[in-house]
């Protein structure tokens, strides 16, 4: 018996996901670059161009949103979603998570350093979020654009845990770039909720309507889930979700910006069964939903 993919016989093939293709985009200021995982649906587009799903930790959550699409896009009046473009920013490697470079893209400002994850290892940096958004906005929507047609009052952007609070982050400083920001999981307790001063200094868009999705798995609060009470770190592992909050600091943000008439509404939708790392499937599955829902031209 094999062991492993490696000792297979060229009679295996190696499987890809169809209709997917990936290509590395390097910051005009300069850096190493981000491997971007796209899906365009075959077929022509529709007059006003595709809506585009933007995804942060590509490697790990391009899997899921291409599966999600491509399931239930083909049933409409089951699933009340459609087609459209997913453009997944990730990094060259075949592991799900660069846990380097995701801590300073996705980390907002101030720019600090943390110890190295392992003994020996490089510190660990945090604040580049900025330069992300500019990849983002200068880069990859143009080159995206060069290849597909697209609508851009129809853009959406998800991000998980860091991902999350890199949504928020660009939610409050670049209002314009996005009309949905799924936000899952995002740690906002992050640096004493160093985000909070960010939210109350947000840009807003005059005739510009915003749709902000905060979500948490059910046991991201102060309770864990059943079998996390067996591990042996259960104590502390319940002592740091107290701290995080991450469901109560989502909901409460949610509530605090609920202000149509701001040009910003907001939903919460707690993940029941779900960790924060489990929950990262039904996440992915509703900004698929959110990104891509059926839209009533008569209405």
């Amino acid at each position: 018996m094999a062991k492993n993919l490696s000792e297979l016989s060229m009679t295996e093939k190696t499987y890809t996901l169809p209709g997917t293709v990936c290509f590395d985009l390097a910051p005009k200021a300069g850096g190493e670059p981000y491997r971007i995982f796209l899906y365009i649906p075959t077929g022509e587009p529709p007059a006003e161009g595709w809506p585009l799903l933007v995804l942060t930790d590509g490697n790990a959550t391009f899997p899921f949103a291409v599966a999600s699409l491509v399931t239930q896009a083909p049933y409409p009046t089951g699933t009340n979603v459609g087609w459209g473009v997913i453009a997944a920013i990730g990094y060259p490697s075949d592991e799900p998570y660069n846990a380097l470079r995701r801590a300073w893209d996705l980390g907002p400002p101030p720019i600090k350093s943390y110890p190295p994850y392992f003994e020996g290892g490089p510190a660990v940096r945090i604040g580049g979020t900025g330069e992300l958004i500019d990849v983002i906005e200068t880069q990859l929507l143009p080159r995206l654009s060069e290849m597909v047609r697209l609508d851009a009052t129809r853009r959406s952007l998800f991000g998980h845990s860091f991902g999350g609070l890199f949504t928020l982050y660009a939610l409050f400083e670049r209002p314009a770039l996005f009309a949905n920001w799924i936000a899952a999981s995002p740690t906002i307790y992050w640096e004493g909720s160093e985000i909070l001063n960010n939210e109350v200094r947000r840009q807003s868009v005059a005739g510009h309507a915003a749709f902000l999705h905060l979500s948490a798995g059910e046991y991201e609060g102060d309770k864990l889930a059943p079998f996390q009470y067996r591990n042996e770190d259960a104590a502390s592992r319940l002592e740091k979700r107290k701290t995080e909050r991450t469901i109560a600091l989502a909901q409460e943000m949610a509530e605090r910006l609920n202000r149509p008439e701001d040009g910003i509404r907001t939903q919460f939708e707690l993940f029941a069964g779900q960790t924060h790392m489990s929950v990262l499937g039904p996440a992915v599955n509703r900004a698929v939903g959110i990104a891509f829902e059926v839209v009533d031209k008569n209405a």
